[in-house]
């Protein structure tokens, strides 16, 4: 057993001899060996912890004003905007903070993938991020409906009918979902329930995707493993002051967006109290999910269009074994690298189909970007076997410290 850290602060030492906390939190959060070339793309994960803290907090404050019912659930978000002290900036905190919650974490899978940190011994520590990717998306479409306008209505009817698909028990898990035979009162009740709860389950998978980064360490943009105490710095200050020189500049666009232009993200159909009898002209769901509703509405078939809406995202969990490549990093794979931004811009075409209805040409774009985004994960096993990667530093320390040997 490691010899426990000592403090000079005597009250700090005392509680720690009883509950080593500070030891932990100064193993894991200052002294930390933390590669030394790491780039500001590895800032997104400390701010998607940070958005996942004021998603909870202004989720808790938001919940002691809102109305789980049907009757009243849009009025009780009308009252928090205009009768509760600071409750619009909650609210335009919360429902922004969702879309640049996702913004952060989706930077993060891109940046995993780039530079194949989903490749051993990190394969948990991927399939983990993923987990906590699906219950975001859970928790997001339950919120989504929470303010109980028209696209809140008409958004879980059509996304909870998709079940309906699956034979035999479609039918079943629809009316589970629902609570009843349409979504009615105890469909709010329960997605009300699930939406406050789940956040506390990301938390537990974070802190489970922390112990597991911490056991395989990070990876870098070279893909390669440390060699010895040359290639790391403690991870306080010098990490610490880059992830708060992040914070700031992400604060000013996040806070910016939030004064500004708090319904950038918002339908403004949602600004009008939900209406079983009248269905929108185009019912679209929030941005982060357009992708996988354009991959959904590609298929003719609705079974078909459904298992590929949940094969898109199930696909990655096989991915540190569909890529057959021994490097990680793109910046020595030529072919990959190119593959990789066609792959992300095609993400982006899939979300321009899905925000548009499916007509004209549109329909035909969806259909060859879904192909695309398939026909990503086959070409990606079989680059790995005809590439021929550029040669590897031998260390992390060799590339950060030639220039100055050269000087």
């Amino acid at each position: 057993m490691s010899e426990q850290t000592k403090f000079d602060n005597k009250i700090v030492q005392w509680v720690d001899d009883r509950l080593p906390v500070f030891s932990i939190l100064k193993h894991s959060a200052v002294d930390y060996p933390t590669p030394k070339n790491l780039n500001y793309w590895w800032n997104f994960g400390s701010l998607a912890g940070m958005m996942l803290v004021i998603m909870i907090l202004t989720g808790i404050f938001l919940a002691m004003n809102y109305a789980a019912n049907t009757g009243i659930a849009f009025n009780s978000v009308e009252r928090i905007m205009r009768d509760v002290n600071w409750g619009w900036l909650l609210r335009y905190l919360h429902a922004n903070g969702a879309s640049f919650f996702f913004i952060t974490v989706y930077i993060h899978i891109f940046r995993g993938l780039y530079y194949g940190s989903y490749k051993a011994p990190r394969e948990l520590l991927w399939w983990l991020g993923l987990v906590i990717y699906l219950t975001m998306m859970a928790t997001a479409f339950m919120g989504y409906v929470l303010p109980w306008g028209q696209m809140s209505f008409w958004g879980a009817t059509v996304i909870t009918n998709l079940f309906s698909a699956i034979p035999v028990i479609g039918d079943y898990i629809v009316t589970w979902l629902w609570g009843g035979f349409s979504v009615d009162n105890p469909t709010l009740n329960r997605f009300f329930a699930l939406h406050y709860l789940l956040p506390f389950l990301i938390v537990a998978f974070v802190f489970l995707h922390l112990v597991a980064l911490h056991t395989v360490k990070s990876n870098n943009p070279l893909g390669i493993d440390v060699k010895g105490p040359q290639d790391t710095i403690p991870f306080h200050p010098y990490y610490t002051v880059k992830d708060l020189v992040g914070i700031g500049a992400f604060l000013i666009v996040y806070l910016g967006v939030v004064f500004y232009a708090p319904n950038f993200f918002g339908e403004p159909d949602n600004y009008l109290p939900a209406n079983p009898m009248q269905t929108p002209p185009h019912i679209v769901p929030e941005w982060y999910f357009l992708p996988f509703y354009a991959i959904l509405r590609s298929i003719p078939d609705k079974l078909g269009g459904v298992i590929c809406m949940f094969g898109a995202i199930v696909i990655l969990f096989f991915l540190p074994w569909i890529d057959s490549s021994k490097v990680r990093s793109a910046k020595f794979r030529p072919i990959f690298k190119q593959v990789f931004w066609i792959f992300l811009a095609d993400c982006f075409l899939l979300g321009y189909v899905g925000a548009h209805p499916p007509e004209g040409n549109l329909v035909l774009m969806g259909q060859l970007g879904t192909a695309a985004y398939f026909a990503f994960f086959p070409l990606l096993w079989i680059i790995g076997k005809l590439e021929k990667p550029r040669p590897l530093p031998q260390s992390i320390a060799q590339p950060v410290l030639k220039p100055m040997e050269k000087h």
